[in-house]
């Protein structure tokens, strides 16, 4: 029964977590690269070439956070069939 509780845990606070974690490195990678690109503006191609790809690593570990989502969601029981665990576990019946 706990460990069903922690999978909801888990798949409930999992993706938030790494969608706010992403908007921060993201934030911070943008930040990074107009404070370069202003201070070498001659630099601003390669600057921006680098910043693409670091924000395009960033957002894939997004997309592997939603698909790991997706993949433990189908692990969760039903409400009924929770209900009925846990009536079980208690020795109510359910």
């Amino acid at each position: 029964m706990i460990y069903f509780g922690l999978l909801a845990l888990a798949v409930g606070l999992g993706l938030p977590i790494a969608v706010i974690g992403a908007g921060i490195g993201q934030g911070i990678a943008v930040n990074g690269a107009m404070q370069g690109m202003a201070r070498q503006p001659e630099a601003a191609g390669t600057i921006q070439t680098a910043m693409i790809i670091g924000l395009a690593f960033i957002e894939s570990l997004v997309i592997y956070a939603l698909v790991m989502f997706f993949m433990l969601r189908g692990s969760l029981p039903t409400v009924d069939q929770a209900i009925r665990a846990a009536g079980a576990a208690t020795g109510t019946g359910g």
